[in-house]
């Protein structure tokens, strides 16, 4: 089969050339998320609408993991489930997270959205208080997610919560 490939070549020819030092740049000024969450379902569907935003994810499934993650990739922000099941070991919620993140250099200041699935009325007001800048209500608005991530990582975002 002969296919002609000149109007796709006429099209890449118009198309603005970037070399590979442009090309790094761009690779390398992708904001990188970290998501915490021990349902891989919900890590798979954030991590793809995050993917398809132009961001770089890394996803853990429970304390220890996170925390390792935080100080190997250094995130530019972090999406932080409340609850996790009981472990062998330490038992990790998402408090005991931000606790440990704040302790750790490599973390410090990073902003942390916490999204749960638990009561808003019991959670919300005790993970601001923890440090998270905002706190969604799963299941998560995927166009509610990229604005306020986009809000945070700007610097813009206060200590907030984009759903009751």
């Amino acid at each position: 089969m002969v296919r002609n490939f000149k109007p796709l070549a006429r099209f890449l020819l118009k198309m603005p050339r970037i070399d590979a030092i442009g090309f790094v740049e761009v690779i390398m000024s992708r904001q990188k998320i970290l998501i915490v969450d021990d349902d891989a379902v919900v890590i798979k569907a954030m991590s793809m609408k995050l993917e398809s935003a132009g961001y770089e994810v890394v996803a853990a499934v429970e304390g220890t993991e996170a925390i390792s993650a935080a100080r190997k990739e250094k995130p530019d922000l972090i999406l932080l489930d409340l609850n996790f099941p009981a472990d062998v070991g330490v038992s990790w919620d998402g408090f005991k997270i931000i606790a440990w993140l704040q302790r750790v250099d490599e973390s410090k200041g990073t902003p942390v959205i916490v999204i749960s699935g638990g009561e808003p009325a019991k959670y919300k007001a005790r993970a601001l208080q923890a440090g998270a800048i905002a706190y969604l209500q799963k299941p998560v608005n995927n166009d509610e997610l990229i604005g306020l991530v986009k809000l945070s990582l700007t610097g813009s975002a206060k200590p907030t919560s984009a759903k009751s």
